[in-house]
């Protein structure tokens, strides 16, 4: 049975920070490039959901059966966060998910774990998603290098666009780098020890490992894709397993930085949107330890090339030149909270209405065809009760009907609220708060999309719901 990717998908947060903006508030020298950084209502669980969505042009929801999902910096310590994905994914009740974290190379163990479950039959069709936010401390060099992103694969046996020849892992036991329970910025042993003894050590030794496992020559593999914590790392692996610079797969840490868990699929990502038929790719990651895998691109690959969104999310920026508001998006220094949410939410009325909350479903009548959002028993249009289905909405385009801007109601370091009624091609309008505007932009007939957001934290726990942004398009 022929097993691999089936669909796949990135997302880059709109912010990117100039590594110098960084550097000048410290009085140091700046890493080349910028960095991406995740917004205010941004985490490495609303990325996740940003990227398994892409995975949808390609793979029917309905037949995902597992689902994976990889951090360092999940926004809950002891909660599931795979089902709160599933959730707002609108996937099936009826999967099985699972959750992975505490290393780098997470993202590539639930690819792997996915790749098992579908080889041994336990599920069709298998999703891993892997994002991560993660904090480097002030003045370091990981706070300029690290970046925020998120990643999706899917797996199956049908339609697959990069078929998995083979896979192989090592396991090393060494303190190299860790974040303990309580705290929030990343610790770094020596360099030169945690390079040569940890990264370059496991990670050739996997790449060599598989190579022989598989008897590939490197002369056969077109693109390397080697995960790497600074600029060069991963070009010294390759060229330790002879490698060509032609052959290595570009890391985008000029562009977005080291993005955790998330990176070396994200980079895998970016050498489909770019590899032909027939070639072979190497995927390692590494995380006390490496996962390596060989995959050959099939004539399926031109389903995600047709519209490369990584490419897109690469194209479509917008600069953050304050690294004060660079510290209070990351949590480090605190904001004033905004006047809409000094309320305390109900986790009992949450997990009611999760339908709406989580997977943005309206109803339609059944007797005069009317949408509604949120889902509503009586039928504004005909006035029939309790007869309608539920439809899933969250894929929508829609064109602000009407908005109003308020500039006191947000937090301190992000004031502007825009409050939107938007209306899709069908009619169906929905309030929602709008995110990631140009306030001189935002006009009636914009088209928006609708992506997962934060709202705000009451109760103590996570509010999630739906916002509408403006449709990211190059040049912009």
């Amino acid at each position: 049975m022929k097993v691999g990717i089936t669909a796949a998908g990135a997302y880059v947060p709109n912010y990117r920070l100039k590594r110098e903006t960084i550097a000048r508030a410290w009085e140091r020298g700046a890493i080349k490039g910028e960095r991406s950084v995740a917004n205010t209502d941004e985490d490495s669980l609303t990325m996740a959901v940003e990227a398994a969505i892409v995975c949808f042009s390609h793979v029917n929801r309905t037949d995902i059966d597992a689902l994976y999902y990889a951090s360092t910096t999940a926004p809950y310590a002891e909660k599931s966060i795979s089902s709160i994905v599933a959730a707002a994914c609108d996937l099936k009740e009826g999967i099985f998910t699972a959750d992975f974290s505490n290393s780098t190379k997470a993202g590539t163990s639930a690819l792997r774990t996915a790749l098992d479950a579908v080889k041994a039959g336990s599920a069709q069709q298998a999703l891993t998603v892997a994002a991560d936010c993660r904090n480097g401390y002030p003045k370091s060099d990981q706070e300029q290098l690290f970046g925020d992103a998120s990643a999706a694969v899917a797996v199956g046996s049908k339609g697959v666009m990069a078929e998995l020849i083979d896979s192989y892992s090592v396991t090393t036991e060494i303190i190299d780098i860790w974040r303990n329970i309580n705290e929030k910025y990343i610790n770094y042993g020596e360099g030169r020890f945690i390079s040569e003894k940890g990264y370059m050590t496991a990670m050739t030794q996997a790449i060599k490992a598989l190579l022989k496992k598989t008897g590939s020559k490197n002369e056969e593999i077109q693109k390397v894709v080697i995960a790497t914590p600074g600029l060069k790392d991963n070009s010294v692996v390759a060229k330790k397993t002879g490698f060509s610079p032609e052959q290595l797969q570009e890391s985008y840490m000029l562009e977005i930085g080291n993005c955790g868990t998330a990176q070396p699929l994200l980079m895998l990502v970016a050498a489909l949107e770019q590899s032909s038929p027939g070639d072979t790719i190497l995927l390692a990651s590494y995380g006390n330890g490496a996962d390596a895998f060989l995959f050959r691109v099939t004539d399926e690959v031109k389903k995600i090339q047709a519209n490369p969104r990584f490419k897109s999310y690469l194209e479509t920026k917008k600069p953050l030149d304050s690294y004060s508001r660079f510290l209070s998006f990351r949590g480090l220094l605190e904001a004033v909270p905004g006047e809409p949410f000094r309320t305390f939410p109900s986790n009992s009325a949450y997990w009611r209405e999760q339908k709406g909350i989580l997977r943005l479903h309206g109803s339609k009548c059944t007797q005069c065809g009317q949408a509604i959002f949120p889902i509503n028993r009586i039928c504004n249009a005909c006035g029939s009760k309790d007869q309608f289905d539920e439809i899933h909405l969250s894929d929508r385009t829609a064109n602000v009907f009407t908005f109003s801007i308020d500039y006191l109601a947000g937090r301190s370091d992000d004031p502007l609220v825009v409050q939107t009624v938007a209306e899709d091609g069908e009619g169906v309008r929905y309030y929602l708060l709008m995110t990631e505007f140009d306030k001189n932009e935002v006009k009636i007939g914009m088209e928006v999309n609708f992506t997962f957001r934060r709202i705000y934290e009451g109760g103590n726990y996570i509010n999630y719901y739906w916002k509408c942004r403006p449709v990211r398009k190059a040049g912009k």
